[in-house]
């Protein structure tokens, strides 16, 4: 184990998950098993006859349509550059044509 990582206890639905991570993600780590709880916990309180595999796969899927969602943004996103980009080559273009 490197100087940089170290070993934590995530607690998810009342279940400790000893991992070593990188230092710099301890926050990261905790804040994404409080999501997973809270997000447990919601499904849990909304489907009460469900069992337990249930409100897990529930909990994953909501995980995996969050994480869509966000490539989705970030597809978007690198569209809206290159359309900027375009524009900025079009501009240059036409400023170039007009000197002329």
């Amino acid at each position: 184990m490197s100087e940089n990582n170290f070993r934590i206890n995530i607690k998810i639905d009342g279940r400790n998950y000893p991992l070593t991570i990188d230092r710099k993600d301890e926050e990261r780590y905790r804040k994404a098993a409080k999501i997973v709880n809270e997000t447990i916990n919601e499904y849990r309180k909304r489907f009460q006859n469900n069992d337990q595999q249930d409100i897990m796969a529930m909990t994953a899927f909501q995980a995996a349509l969050n994480l869509c969602r966000l490539e989705d943004r970030q597809d978007y996103a690198q569209f809206i550059d290159d359309i900027k980009d375009l524009n900025d080559d079009i501009s240059d273009f036409l400023n170039e044509k007009k000197q002329k």
